[in-house]
């Protein structure tokens, strides 16, 4: 991989790392679904008069709007503001990686492989060992690790939409399914937050808030889906796709640093075996060919 392709990786993993600790914050100064409704908005105009629509049906683009951009994120936002560690959501939320696995053996009829089966039940192990850890500093409450799996799902069946999709300009597929998340952003908003704190949000917004908003939209989303897009098209996906382990690592550092999460012994090493099982899910094939006699 040349350099500036690495340097770009780099640039993703920090990004979508500290991307958690941004959403803290944001969750801390905006309701978490006008948060949404912002960080989409600002993700769909003005890019939406510039970048040509994907060369897809709509269904995809409806699909991927409905998936990764709006189920994904009611899921996150409000986890992290019910109480799930930024870091610690940064690592379930890998999840995804084998809620895709599931759904495309279901919906596309793809095989299930050994590797497949025992890195979900490393994860689901170390899934368990995080519950453990309730009575550390860092305490990890059912409702927002629930809701942190919810996204992962979410994430997971727009990964599926992607596939069906087959071959997509990515930039385009961002800011066009962003168009779809707005409007039900603000609908939750205004049923569920209220009008009275919505406009006190707005009117009393901090430098922070403007500050993750940009961060959420500008950022996290249209800069980081960019570079992760160039970097699948020039490389193969069995290249690029475990730097995305990288991810929750740094996640869990920047919250430690930023946030002070304290994690305890049994949520680190839960999340040492999460991490075991992410790798065993993208490396076991390769393994098991290495293993195999020949």
């Amino acid at each position: 991989m040349p350099l500036k392709d690495i340097l770009a990786a780099l640039v993703v993993i920090v990004v979508w790392g500290a991307n958690f600790v941004v959403i803290k914050v944001g969750v801390d100064e905006i309701p978490p679904m006008l948060l949404g409704a912002l960080r989409f908005l600002f993700v769909a105009f003005p890019a939406v008069f510039f970048i040509p629509r994907p060369a897809v049906h709509w269904r995809y683009v409806v699909g991927y709007g409905a998936t990764i951009c709006l189920g994904q994120f009611i899921f996150l936002f409000l986890a992290i503001y019910l109480g799930m560690p930024a870091g610690l959501a940064s690592l379930v939320l890998q999840a995804q990686a084998f809620f895709t696995v599931a759904i495309a053996a279901l919906v596309l009829r793809e095989a299930v492989r050994p590797h497949h089966v025992l890195g979900i039940g490393l994860a689901a192990a170390g899934l368990a060992l995080l519950d453990l850890g309730a009575g550390s500093e860092t305490v990890v409450p059912l409702a927002g690790f629930l809701l942190t799996l919810a996204a992962a799902f979410s994430w997971a069946s727009g990964n599926v939409v992607l596939k069906c999709a087959g071959s997509v300009r990515m930039l385009s597929m961002v800011v066009w399914g962003a168009l779809l998340p707005p409007i039900p952003f603000l609908l939750l908003s205004f049923f569920f937050e209220g009008p009275d704190r919505i406009v006190d949000s707005l009117t009393h917004l901090s430098w922070r808030g403007v500050g993750a908003v940009a961060y959420l939209s500008g950022v996290a989303t249209l800069i980081g889906y960019v570079l992760w897009g160039r970097l699948l098209a020039r490389h193969p996906v069995a290249r690029v796709a475990p730097l995305s382990l990288l991810i929750p690592v740094v996640g869990l550092l920047c919250a430690d640093w930023f946030l002070g999460e304290r994690l305890g012994l049994w949520q680190w090493l839960g999340g040492f075996v999460v991490l075991i099982g992410l790798a065993v899910n993208l490396f076991g094939a390769g393994l098991l060919r290495t293993l195999r006699p020949s």
